[in-house]
């Protein structure tokens, strides 16, 4: 198992890939995987089932994930912004 440099509720900012430019709240790791939810990024469509709460069944807007190879901490990256 690698180790992740980000955790869960850090303030991290994409920096490859479709969403680059993107900031958001770690909600999620999944280690295995070496990937992470984002809070606001890499939104997905889920299509829920008919259920007592969804009675129509439903699709849902949710956050997708992002390998933590593109992500660098918010401060990291705004010290090296300020630094160029």
């Amino acid at each position: 198992m690698q180790k992740i440099h980000v955790k869960r509720g850090d303030e991290v900012v994409v920096i490859a890939g479709s969403h680059k430019g993107k900031s958001g709240k770690v909600l999620e790791i999944l280690p295995a995987k070496l990937r992470a939810r984002i809070e606001g990024v890499a939104m997905i469509k889920r299509h829920l089932r008919k259920s007592q709460d969804h009675p129509q069944g439903a699709i849902v807007e949710r956050e997708g994930t992002v390998h933590v190879s593109n992500l660098r901490l918010k401060s990291v990256a705004e010290a090296k912004k300020a630094k160029s």
